[in-house]
């Protein structure tokens, strides 16, 4: 399993639409509304990168409300 955060800039006032409309996304582990520089931050989980790729580009960054990401994979150390 590939797991990854996902770093996320809201329009203001819409950190908490972002969060509810990703909870529901299959391949989200948990969401946080969170202070900050970024106001969501959510933690994913894929079978490999390429699906993880998917999940973020066509799922998680068409969510209306969404200004930027960042994706940050977990690595084990």
């Amino acid at each position: 399993m590939v797991q990854a955060y996902i770093l996320i800039q809201t329009e203001v006032g819409k950190a908490r639409d972002v969060a509810s409309a990703i909870q529901d996304l299959a391949g989200v582990v948990r969401v946080d509304a969170v202070t900050g520089p970024y106001d969501v931050v959510v933690l994913t989980e894929a079978r490999s990168v390429d699906e993880l790729g998917k999940l973020i580009v066509s799922k998680v960054q068409m969510v209306p409300g969404i200004t930027r990401t960042l994706t940050c994979s977990v690595v084990h150390l």
